[in-house]
């Protein structure tokens, strides 16, 4: 019988120099996480934390096998009532699914946010997994690979990672983009399968 959907785990962690109207936002900020128009949940709203706020809130979701993007949007609470929008990022599903991103292994993300006309907002971090082993599977997603754009360029330069299980190891990627300027990303691979990538799309 064909799986009609998924369970998603994902931790929404902090935010990094959120901004509304290029205003620094000062408290009460929170994060709706949708993984298609019906599913959605909340985190709680962090009142201390102002521009830098953290959660550390972890969501256990259903995500429809046709979900292609999960959507996360960082909100405040607004002085006078009701909620402002800060900015919106969309987390391709292949970042975490398919390709040589296995299953069920914690991924911790970084995306950038965007308001309505596109102005950059913050950058939302987050860590997710795929909770449950997955009867069928994309065959889109499962041939796209998983692509790591270089830090901050609009350029097409991508890095794929292959993990390896049967030890420690750290490996250190120098990139070069078509600017050429160099970046280091360092990845990390344990002897109990546990695979942390680190992605960051601008």
């Amino acid at each position: 019988m064909e799986t009609k959907s998924r369970t998603l785990e994902i931790t929404v962690l902090s935010a990094e120099d959120l901004r509304i109207d290029n205003k620094s936002v000062k408290k009460n900020s929170f994060v709706v996480v949708w993984t298609d128009s019906y599913n959605y949940k909340m985190t709680k709203v962090d009142a201390e934390g102002g521009n830098f706020p953290s959660w550390n809130d972890e969501l256990t979701m259903d995500m429809p096998m046709h979900t292609r993007f999960v959507a996360l949007q960082v909100k405040c609470k607004a002085s006078g009532g009701g909620d402002k929008t800060v900015g919106t990022a969309r987390i391709p599903v292949t970042d975490f699914i398919g390709g040589f991103s296995p299953e069920n292994r914690l991924q911790f993300l970084s995306y950038r946010l965007r308001d309505s006309k596109g102005l950059k907002n913050g950058i939302a971090n987050v860590s997710v997994r795929v909770k449950e082993a997955l009867q069928t599977c994309s065959s889109q997603a499962a041939a796209s690979g998983l692509g790591i754009p270089i830090d901050g360029r609009k350029d097409s330069g991508v890095v794929t990672g292959i993990p390896i299980w049967n030890m420690d190891i750290h490996l250190l990627l120098c990139l070069h983009d078509f600017h050429g300027n160099t970046f280091s990303k360092l990845y990390k691979i344990t002897n109990q399968g546990f695979f942390l990538s680190f992605v960051f799309r601008n």
